[in-house]
């Protein structure tokens, strides 16, 4: 199946609607967007899931988190960005860490990388640690038919290639071979990935776009088909410093920014990403620059859009900063980094960042939400005003389908019904808000039946309506519509 909302031409086996997917829910009548912000705060219990190393190790100096996290085989793997304290300069490496449940993080002893005179370490092998790596971007492909590359990786390496776009290949996520192409494009510091419709896409900050400054970050995307030639010219996603007629900034750093491009959740038919919300001092001096986490969507890959502008979704409140003796309030403004990962495990929906700028960094932090629970619609208007929401069309491609809701807030004061309409919105017989086999209960992860189907089977295309009503209708929350083939 799959929607028309111009993103993925590919078939896919889900569809996932979110409340913040304005272009897969184009119809809305009296319903309110809003979106939940992770906080942490120097007074609630640590979130921090990767601290300093031990003494002598290759991260005991800064654990920061312009990396990675993806799924290998039954547990998660993230390369991240480690220095230690025993090199004569500033020098960071890629470092490994391994978990079952995305909280808990273990080091494994790769032995593969010499560093303070042993091997015993989590150090990835990349340039024989020789570089400084600043970054790393993996893609983790099994059914690759080349086995040697598996595992991708896009890099910046400030030693072997300041200011430009490296790549590197490995079977097995651990032993890596710097492509000998390197580099592969000119300046790109990448912080999200995915591959859609054939094509990797790779955004970050950098490219060769107009502003009155000359100067300014924006999220980019360049893109390639083999992993090696990538285009020269990058694709514009989103920007945030003001354009004429606006007061124009005149400052590298002054101003809002977007900070490193978007980290990418490819949930099929929509990405989700979280940016770098960069808030510049009229100083332009990055010591007072502050920045929460925000968050967009896109359904190419390639232009972006904030469901709430400027909203954070995770905040850079009180973080890197521990109550005396152990810390002080003395330290910089509040500003976060992201890094390419999201993972939904059990009831929760988890990412990780840290504190910026990356040479502070003590250590990784997670954000959690339950599961997909993101944002939600509410309505806004009465029961007899009809709230409701239509999504654009879905072709089944003659399959049945499953739906089930992420919903909450259900009672006996209020409900929420769907419809399946027709193209036309007309609602299709046996599909109506009236059919329903029994009341739709709030729930993660609610099954949806009509009282003569068990799954929505026209084979032509169609629309879903959701209904919110009651005597207290805002007190539901519609976070997000789930489709599945039915075999």
């Amino acid at each position: 199946m799959f929607i028309r909302n111009s993103g993925n031409s590919s078939s896919l086996n889900e569809l996932v609607l979110f409340a913040f997917d304005d272009v897969s829910l184009p119809w809305r009548h009296g319903l309110r967007l809003q979106l939940s912000s992770f906080r942490g705060s120097v007074d609630g219990p640590s979130n921090v899931v990767i601290g300093l190393g031990g003494p002598g190790m290759p991260d005991n100096r800064v654990v920061t988190y312009f990396g990675t996290v993806r799924r290998v085989h039954d547990e998660l793997w993230m390369w991240y960005v480690g220095a230690g304290d025993k090199d004569d300069q500033w020098q960071q490496r890629v470092c490994l860490a391994t978990s079952q449940d995305g909280r808990t993080w273990a080091r494994p002893n790769l032995g593969l990388v010499e560093y303070n005179g042993a091997t015993d370490n989590n150090l990835v092998d990349l340039v024989g640690g020789h570089g400084h790596v600043t970054m790393c971007l993996v893609f983790h492909e099994p059914d690759d038919p080349n086995p040697e590359r598996q595992f991708k990786m896009m890099y910046h390496d400030r030693i072997h290639h300041p200011s430009k776009m490296a790549v590197a290949f490995s079977p097995d996520g651990l032993r890596w071979n710097a492509w000998p192409g390197n580099p592969v494009g000119p300046f790109l510091e990448p912080i999200g990935g995915t591959k859609m419709n054939g094509a990797y896409l790779v955004n970050g900050q950098g490219g060769t776009h107009w502003s009155p400054s000359g100067h300014g970050r924006r999220l980019v995307t360049r893109t390639s088909y083999d992993f090696e030639t990538w285009t020269e010219a990058t694709s514009l996603g989103l920007r945030r410093d003001p354009l004429p007629p606006r007061p124009s900034v005149y400052g590298p750093h002054e101003g809002p920014q977007v900070h490193l491009g978007a980290s990418l959740w490819n949930r099929g038919n929509i990405l989700v990403g979280f940016y770098g919300m960069w808030n510049g001092h009229p100083s332009n001096d990055r010591r007072l620059v502050w920045m929460n986490i925000g968050l967009v969507v896109s359904t190419d890959g390639l232009h972006f859009r904030e469901p709430i502008p400027d909203f954070p979704i995770i905040e850079a409140m009180e973080v890197d900063w521990q109550h005396k003796p152990h810390g002080s309030a003395s330290t910089h403004f509040p500003a976060l980094m992201q890094g390419q990962g999201f993972e939904n495990i059990g009831d929760e929906t988890l990412s990780w960042y840290a504190p910026w700028p990356e040479d502070d960094s003590d250590g990784i932090r997670v954000a959690s939400w339950p599961r997909d629970r993101l944002g939600w619609l509410e309505p806004f208007l009465t029961a007899d005003e009809g709230p409701h929401v239509i999504t654009a069309v879905i072709d089944p491609e003659n399959h049945a389908l499953n739906l089930s809701l992420n919903v909450d807030g259900i009672s006996a004061h209020s409900h929420l019904k769907v419809s399946v309409l027709d193209e036309q919105f007309q609602t299709i017989s046996g599909y109506g808000p009236d059919d329903l086999d029994g009341p739709i209960l709030s729930g993660l992860n609610h099954d949806v039946r009509w009282n003569a189907h068990d799954t929505i089977t026209p084979m032509e295309p169609f629309r879903l309506r959701f209904d919110f009503g009651g005597v207290r209708p805002e007190d539901v929350r519609l976070y997000a519509a789930y489709l599945h083939n039915s075999s």
